[in-house]
């Protein structure tokens, strides 16, 4: 072989790889809207990556996440939807807020969406139907807004006495927050008892709500469903074991950081489980065919340290009950 033809042949061979790389489709880009911040949201995050692990997708290797961030404030979500349609993402995730689940529903009729939440898609306008969702919108709701009549129930079996019981809600989410006030007031009134409705939306609004519930008379507090209150659950259960207050929430951690109960799902396998939807989208699903998967199980924790330092006798079938006595 001549000089000349051997170094056309190499200067051809070291053409191939970036011929070939070119040829490759681009790595999928997740485009996740989280209503917080990334530190608070950190387990939530691990749960929704091990979600996408499940369906053979792992960040940075042949999928690629864009981030934004609402840092609680809901009024920002509909900003930044529109940023991340401008990136052109393959997929949009909103789980765990109705408001940004809205407004991707509303910013988008192309892009994909996955969205978790505690209300009836259905009835919110996310999607047609829970078995066919049609369009471009799909994913999971949570047994949680539903039950939060049950919440006061079972708070009142552990205060009897009571006459009156705070319900805690975030006005900023009025989707969720009217339908819990709306369910509650009737719970209440087959109880026997009155309902004092407090808002909060900041940090700083948890401890003067609180600190007003023995003014009006309150013995006990339900902390309504709310992805905020959700990233602050060990804050809020410090600040009613502070008040000594007799309070319910829906996740375990509530009761595990010192709250006296929780009854609900389990937030940190529905984010998992939006994480394997995604996947499934990536895959080359359509949302139109995934059914909105509900959740159907049901957990009760009840922390009888945090009950014995109130002063509660807990009820033996109620102890019996529990999925988890923490002593």
């Amino acid at each position: 072989m001549r000089r000349r033809e051997f170094i056309t042949l190499l200067g051809g061979a070291a053409a191939w790889p970036s011929g070939v790389r070119a040829q490759q489709p681009a790595m999928p880009v997740i485009g996740f809207l989280g209503s917080e911040s990334p530190d608070r949201w950190a387990n939530f995050l691990g749960a929704f990556r091990q979600g996408l692990r499940e369906t053979g997708y792992v960040e940075g290797r042949n999928v690629a996440i864009q981030y934004r961030w609402a840092e609680g404030q809901n009024d920002r979500v509909s900003a930044l939807v529109d940023d991340l349609i401008r990136q052109h993402v393959t997929v949009i995730a909103v789980p765990g807020s109705t408001p940004a689940a809205l407004a991707a529903k509303a910013a988008t009729t192309t892009i994909p969406i996955v969205f978790l939440t505690a209300v009836d898609p259905v009835q919110v306008g996310l999607v047609t139907s829970l078995n066919r969702p049609g369009g471009n919108v799909t994913g999971l709701t949570t047994i949680n807004v539903e039950i939060a009549p049950k919440r006061l129930e079972l708070l009142h079996q552990v205060i009897p006495t009571a006459t009156t019981i705070g319900l805690l809600i975030n006005p900023t989410n009025p989707t969720l927050a009217e339908r819990l006030s709306s369910d509650a007031h009737p719970a209440a009134r087959a109880l026997g008892i009155k309902l004092h409705v407090l808002h909060a939306s900041s940090e700083r609004e948890f401890d003067s709500a609180l600190a007003t519930l023995p003014q009006l008379g309150a013995a006990g507090i339900v902390i309504g469903t709310d992805i905020f209150f959700n990233s602050r659950m060990e804050q809020l259960a410090a600040l009613t074991v502070r008040h000594a207050l007799p309070a319910i929430y829906q996740y375990r951690e509530f009761a595990a950081a010192g709250g006296l109960m929780s009854y609900g799902g389990n937030i940190t396998d529905d984010f998992r489980l939006a994480g394997v939807y995604t996947g499934r989208i990536l895959k080359g699903e359509k949302p139109a065919d995934l059914p909105v998967q509900q959740g159907t199980k049901v957990e009760l924790f009840i922390n009888l340290k945090t009950a014995n330092a109130l002063g509660l006798t807990v009820p033996l079938p109620l102890l019996g009950r529990a999925d988890e006595v923490i002593e």
